[in-house]
């Protein structure tokens, strides 16, 4: 079995089925029969499920335990080399530094961790967040992950200050941008804050002058394919633009993003990748091997 790397898995969209059951059940919830993706569902919907599971992950105990059967799952799956992100300031168990460092405990130095604000957030969200990031060592990075609203008070450009911050203090910056979105988010990213990869970016191929940019500067895109095609940033899976990317010199790896909801693992993303066309084992091992190479590191 080859190793794989997954650098893009939500801990709020990985937990195992037999895990959401037990919660669910403590809780006195039903687990909702819609929860999984499904193609075509956009993108606000499928943010609206995590409201599910997050309310199942509402104590540092809790999200140990799922960081540590996800460290476990991806080590089954045949995953050298894993990233696991969340949000802690969504979990009200506890403070942020309480929550990071519950996850930390659960990953137990078998992943790297990567701290999410998200779209509409203050930007103080995302000082917060490095603070904390700035003392443990096991923080590898942060994302801006979600995606703008209709009304939000703060555009991508304004979380530039704390990705900045994070780039002083030696952390990895990722962003979800051009997830169906137009590309000018992905020049925002790289531009203002200073991304080194790119979570999604499906529409690259709509601006030659960013795709140049991305091929440039060396920037890595998180390939999500049956996310992609669930949340209706592609319209099958055969119109994904990663064949094109790496003939023009684009460096992509390919990831699974939330597991549970979406249903994959990292093999079957990667299976899904070889099928496309214009793909080649040679282009395959380059995408793990960019995956590998990838991956955070303080």
């Amino acid at each position: 079995m080859t190793a794989l790397a997954d650098l893009h898995r939500h801990l709020d969209g990985a937990l195992r089925p037999s895990t959401v059951a037990e919660l669910a059940a403590l809780e006195g919830l039903e687990v909702p029969a819609d929860l999984p993706f499904f193609p075509g569902m956009g993108l606000a919907a499928a943010l609206d499920r995590f409201r599910f599971t997050l309310s199942l992950l509402r104590t540092p105990a809790r999200v140990a335990r799922v960081a540590a059967e996800m460290c476990e799952d991806a080590a089954a799956e045949g995953v050298t080399t894993l990233e696991i992100r969340f949000a802690p300031q969504l979990h009200p168990g506890g403070t942020i530094a309480d929550i990071v460092d519950a996850a930390l405990e659960g990953v137990a130095g078998r992943a790297g961790l990567i701290l999410c604000g998200l779209y509409g957030e203050p930007p103080e969200v995302l000082e917060a967040l490095v603070d904390v990031a700035a003392t443990r060592r096991g923080v590898v990075g942060v994302d801006l992950a979600g995606g703008p609203a209709p009304g939000n008070t703060w555009s991508l450009v304004d979380y530039a200050a704390p990705f900045r911050r994070a780039a002083a203090l030696g952390l990895g910056r990722t962003v979800h941008a051009g997830e169906g979105r137009p590309p000018l988010e992905i020049r925002v990213a790289i531009e203002h804050l200073g991304a080194q990869r790119i979570g999604h970016g499906t529409t690259l191929l709509e601006d030659p002058r960013v795709l140049d940019l991305v091929a440039e500067r060396g920037v890595v895109i998180e390939v999500c394919l049956t996310s992609n095609l669930q949340v209706g940033a592609i319209p099958a899976l055969d119109a994904h633009g990663l064949p094109t990317w790496l003939d023009r010199g684009v460096r992509a790896c390919v990831c699974v993003d939330n597991p549970l909801l979406s249903q994959t693992t990292a093999p079957r993303e990667h299976a899904l990748a070889a099928a496309l066309p214009g793909m080649t084992p040679a282009r395959v091992a380059e995408i793990v091997a960019t995956g590998h190479a990838a991956a955070f590191r303080r």
